[in-house]
């Protein structure tokens, strides 16, 4: 018989799996729009400043989070980051209104 915490166990793998696939998922589609949209050029440039800032974030993103589970424990952590990140995405999506509207590269 198959207990709770398997189950939840088994739930958290795959949920890992997946959202792991749509990171990589998202890191093709970002990779590849500066490769198409950058101008030949600056297409070096631009790569490298992009990989630098990628890097970096996930470097501060991770100090960041250690501070504020530090200072809120895990669960207030994790609500703060999912507040932020909705704040963040209406910001953006109201700076950049073309952006927001976009549906092709041309």
């Amino acid at each position: 018989m198959i207990t709770i915490v398997a189950l939840i166990l088994w739930f958290c793998v795959t949920s890992y799996a997946v959202l792991g696939g749509a990171d990589m998922l998202s890191v093709y589609v970002r990779q590849t729009l500066v490769q198409l949209v950058t101008p030949d050029e600056m297409r070096g440039r631009v790569a490298a400043v992009s990989s630098v800032f990628i890097g970096a974030s996930n470097e501060l993103g991770e100090f960041e989070s250690g501070v504020v589970a530090r200072l809120l424990g895990p669960v207030g952590a994790a609500i703060f980051g999912g507040v932020g990140a909705v704040i963040v995405t209406g910001v953006w999506a109201r700076l950049f209104p073309d952006l927001r509207r976009a549906d092709r590269l041309e």
